[in-house]
């Protein structure tokens, strides 16, 4: 028996409240609609900015009533302190998500991406401090690694950021680092790459590539690749990123905490690799992609060329082991892009 699965069977069993912030966003409404189906009481925060209304919607369609009832939501921004404190009050642990992601959106608008991902950070320690939670978990990022040439990515070696929104994660370790030393807070990090899979927004500027792409394949629309498509990532699907934050949120281990983690695969592809993934997947349903071709155009500014994570410390620490690669996660996800990105 895997430690998630023996976690899972402890948790429907003992109740705990979790505060999950960005509950309406894709990760968020993922970690709630998990949580309830595991008869936890939920507590979500979100301000709307990125996430939406529906995923918590398809949350309410996807448990019981019995378990939805367990769900309380908080439309607040992390910004201001007293709904953070709101959210925190009577919290056993709190996953913390919201942010604004994207690279780009931080290249073009830097000062919010700092206000959203700092200050709304900072807000959310000083609440989950005096409330007292058990645990702080919260969503960090392989952008953290910057221009550090290694791979795989180990956790205690990274380079110099490549972006503000690079800058904003690694603050956030480090605001992490000196509240669980100053004021004996257990904190954990997860360093996230590339998480995909059911309720990412497939929409807009700063969309993520593979909703982006299938998207556009369903639709028949042009693809676009940025540079040469040999540039790799370690991409996740949702399940092993959910896994990663109960189990950091609940691990008993003492040498666990007040750590950083990447969550991973440990795999590397490349984005021309994963177009034919698609391409495999998606043929089935849709003949006119046999003679799908993409446009490659240039490389875009703060992308960082390769990317893998070394997963052996989450393994190791917390009892990680991914339960899906990324074919396994797009072959599960596929009725999902398929109803809701056409």
């Amino acid at each position: 028996m895997t430690a998630y699965v023996s976690l899972c069977q402890h948790l429907t069993t003992h109740t705990y409240r979790w505060l999950v912030t960005g509950a309406a966003g894709f990760i968020g409404s993922n970690l709630v609609e998990t949580l309830l189906k595991l008869n936890q009481q939920v507590v979500g925060l979100d301000n709307f900015a990125t996430g939406h209304r529906h995923n918590l919607t398809l949350v309410s369609q996807a448990v019981s009533p019995s378990q939805w009832e367990r769900f309380v939501f908080i439309e607040g921004d992390v910004r201001d302190l007293a709904a953070c404190q709101q959210a925190a009050s009577q919290v056993d642990y709190v996953l913390h998500q919201a942010a604004l992601g994207s690279v780009p959106r931080s290249l073009e608008d830097p000062i919010t991406s700092n206000a959203a991902n700092i200050t709304g950070f900072l807000n959310m320690l000083v609440a989950a401090r005096d409330a007292k939670v058990k645990r702080f978990v919260y969503a960090g990022s392989s952008s953290t690694y910057g221009d550090h040439p290694a791979l795989p990515k180990v956790e205690d070696a990274i380079g110099k950021p490549l972006s503000p929104y690079a800058v904003t994660k690694f603050v956030n370790e480090l605001y992490a680092d000196v509240f669980a030393r100053s004021y004996q807070m257990e904190v954990i990090g997860l360093r996230y790459f590339n998480v995909f899979g059911p309720r990412q927004d497939p929409n807009g500027a700063y969309a993520a590539v593979i909703p982006k792409w299938l998207s556009a394949m369903i639709k028949g629309e042009t693809l676009y690749v940025n540079g040469d498509g040999e540039t790799t990532r370690d991409f996740c699907y949702i399940a092993n990123t959910v896994q990663a934050n109960l189990l950091a949120a609940t691990t008993s281990q003492a040498d666990a905490t007040n750590q950083v983690y990447n969550v991973a695969v440990g795999g590397r592809t490349s984005l021309n690799q994963l177009l034919a993934m698609m391409q495999r997947v998606l043929l089935p349903h849709y003949p006119h992609l046999a003679s799908f071709q993409p446009v490659y155009r240039p490389f875009r500014a703060g992308d960082v060329r390769h990317s893998q994570a070394d997963i052996g410390k989450a393994r190791q620490l917390l009892g990680f082991e991914p339960s899906h690669t990324i074919e396994q996660g797009l072959q599960e996800a596929i009725d999902w892009y398929m109803k809701s990105l056409v």
